[in-house]
């Protein structure tokens, strides 16, 4: 096994370890930290010129984003959840478009509002 193949599969291993383990509350952390990730990721590979690379970040951050909108309990405080499922979506809105106009200003407005709201989700535990 080469080192790139062993350190994928510690990754993944690891990853899915955490998983099993965390709370809930936990759970949303990780996925506030993933997609902060995929973010930085996607602004790695604008800043290389790989585009294919960039897509796939920016999909994938978009994914966890509708995750964590899908995932919204409207019925605990519908003012909250309601506010959050708006700003779930602008979050989504922006990602697309820094996708098709390669523009990282865009990336970084999605990364400031996602860490505020991770921010503020660390902060209830």
């Amino acid at each position: 096994m080469n080192y790139s193949a062993a350190v994928a599969s510690y990754s993944q291993v690891k990853t899915h370890s955490g998983v099993e383990d965390a709370s809930p509350h936990q759970l949303i952390c990780m996925l506030f930290d993933g997609a902060l990730e995929r973010i930085a990721q996607a602004k790695g590979a604008m800043d290389h010129g790989n585009v294919e690379l960039k897509g796939a970040k920016i999909n994938s951050a978009i994914n966890i984003v509708n995750g964590l909108r899908e995932n919204l309990n409207h019925d605990d405080s519908e003012d909250i959840s309601a506010n959050l499922e708006r700003l779930y979506e602008y979050i989504t809105r922006i990602l697309s478009q820094a996708h098709l106009k390669n523009d990282k200003s865009l990336l970084d407005e999605a990364a400031v509002l996602l860490a505020d709201i991770s921010t503020a989700w660390k902060q209830i535990a």
